[in-house]
């Protein structure tokens, strides 16, 4: 385990960080609202195909996919919770061996609020030992929270903007073909906790 890892405020890889997600999801607000609909509907617009969901945590994404997807994650709990839920979902070991595991596999690599969890050389690791599993040609997706939204998680161990997200996807040898703010304007960023940055990038 790397230094930096151990000097997190909040590991994300324990049954205390799923019960997070749990009581931050489970809110009844949320569940009247339908609060995931304009989420649901941006990911279904992107067209993304089948999907691998790295970072899947409960399986939020895997929902809005429509069954379209899989899950990995390093959070066992989590991935018991996507489980039970109905998902297809791994921890890191058993996705390796999985069927899943095979070069060009998925339409397109999906990394919600990941990049933000991780130092810049360890977010690109991450991801680069996965993007084999995507087809030539596909998509790769990086979703990152705000200002407002950064600071609501201690576990965030660095602002991940769109300029950030644009050097990752070069050193990985993606082209990035669009990056916008939602649901709202990028101003609001900085009052609304679940607005995000999106950036869209191709493989070679």
């Amino acid at each position: 385990m790397s230094q930096a890892r151990r000097n997190r405020p909040t590991e994300t890889d324990g049954e205390d960080y799923t019960d997070r997600l749990q009581r931050l999801g489970g809110a009844r607000w949320k569940q009247v609202l339908d609060v995931q609909a304009p989420y649901r509907r941006n990911l279904r617009q992107l067209n993304l195909g089948n999907t691998l969901d790295v970072g899947s945590g409960l399986g939020r994404n895997l929902a809005n996919l429509d069954g379209n997807g899989v899950g990995v994650d390093h959070n066992p709990t989590s991935v018991a919770h996507s489980r039970a839920a109905g998902f297809e979902a791994y921890t890191v070991d058993e996705f390796k061996d999985s069927p899943h595991a095979r070069p060009g596999a998925f339409d397109s690599l999906l990394a919600a609020h990941l990049l933000e969890h991780l130092p810049a050389d360890e977010a690109r690791d991450v991801i680069s030992s996965y993007l084999p599993y995507v087809r030539s040609g596909g998509q790769a997706v990086f979703i990152t929270p705000q200002e407002r939204g950064y600071a609501s998680d201690a576990s965030h161990v660095r602002f991940v903007g769109f300029e950030e997200a644009a050097q990752t996807c070069q050193e990985l040898g993606l082209t990035v073909t669009k990056q916008y703010s939602f649901p709202f304007a990028r101003p609001l960023g900085k009052v609304f906790t679940y607005n995000e940055f999106i950036t869209v990038a191709r493989l070679p």
